[in-house]
């Protein structure tokens, strides 16, 4: 293709283009034009790339259909109804089109949990190898609850909240490794069964899992999800399926994205729980309770509301129109 020539025959509709763009307003006549106008730039630039691909051509297409694509649509990024659209769509679909990921994940680490528990218990000696029986006693007594109201309670949900949000961002970053991920979930559970093994064998088992259960539930549920997704990020390029590698793991990478987003709310949830109920002095009953409703409410909101996202068309990938500029040409 003639490069030269194709911009010369084009140059006038994309000046148009942002001409209109450049308006404080638009006629109703106007902004149709503009739309009409945008599909054929956008098909000008998917030519441009595939016969005569001139990076600087390329980059002041897009510039100027990103512009346009935004007086069409209209200023969105940040406004109340994305937020919704998020909460209600892209988030809860990406959940559930992943959750045999996560579920799997979650049902491996809940196993090896148990699992490391019961030998730990067994095993009395590993313990003995690991703490003295001062410290023993110190965690037991002292430390395991005042870990929980040793600070503010809004200071200690921000602390939470913080460190939790870090390693779900771990495993999600990491994800594309594989192996990182499995080591920060195996590190993560086995300090949780070596002090359960403690508290247990001190016989302080109902104390821990009063402790532990209210936020925990909620919580370790987000690490999972976290888990599960970055492990499916790194079989996005070991098995791509009808993709290329390269499109699999961009697919799945921008719907880790979502995945991240929206676990940044499950751990303000859970945070708050940790900080404000779990060393409350309601019952223990009471604080299980309110924790095994939160867990509930979660996965009803993965297999309610994500199914039904999920049947309207999401994927918890980004909405085709954000991730490229062009329209598909048919013969």
């Amino acid at each position: 293709m003639d490069l030269d020539a194709y911009v010369l025959a084009h140059a006038e509709e994309w000046r148009r283009v942002e001409e209109l763009v450049g308006r404080r307003r638009l006629s109703g006549a106007d902004g149709d034009e503009l739309v009409e106008l945008y599909q054929q730039v956008a098909t000008h630039l998917s030519v441009v790339r595939t016969s005569a691909p001139d990076p600087g051509l390329v980059a002041h297409l897009s510039s100027v259909l990103a512009r346009a694509r935004g007086r069409i649509v209209g200023t969105r990024t940040g406004s109340w109804r994305s937020v919704g659209g998020f909460l209600t769509g892209r988030f809860p679909a990406a959940l559930y089109r992943l959750r045999w990921w996560w579920l799997g994940c979650l049902a491996a680490n809940v196993v090896v949990t148990a699992v490391m528990l019961l030998w730990l218990l067994g095993n009395p000696a590993v313990e003995q190898g690991m703490l003295s029986p001062a410290e023993v006693d110190r965690l037991v007594e002292q430390d395991f609850e005042a870990y929980y109201s040793e600070h503010a309670a809004s200071h200690f949900a921000a602390q939470v909240w913080v460190n939790n949000a870090w390693v779900t961002a771990l495993c999600l970053a990491l994800g594309v490794l594989g192996l990182p991920v499995v080591y920060l979930l195996f590190t993560n559970i086995a300090n949780l069964a070596v002090i359960g093994s403690i508290m247990h064998r001190h016989e302080h088992g109902q104390h821990f899992w009063g402790l532990l259960l209210p936020h925990g539930l909620l919580e370790l549920t987000a690490v999972f999800v976290a888990g599960g997704v970055g492990l499916r990020l790194f079989w996005a390029w070991v098995e791509p399926g009808a993709l290329s590698r390269s499109q699999s793991l961009a697919r799945e990478g921008r719907t880790a994205g979502t995945v991240a987003l929206g676990l940044v709310v499950v751990l303000f949830v859970s945070g708050v729980i940790e900080a404000y109920v779990t060393p409350s002095g309601l019952p223990t009953w009471a604080r299980v309770a309110i924790g095994v409703l939160a867990e509930v409410l979660f996965l009803a909101y993965v297999f309610v509301l994500g199914r039904a996202a999920a049947a309207r068309g999401h994927t918890g990938d980004l909405d085709a129109a954000l991730l490229e500029d062009r329209v598909a040409t048919q013969a």
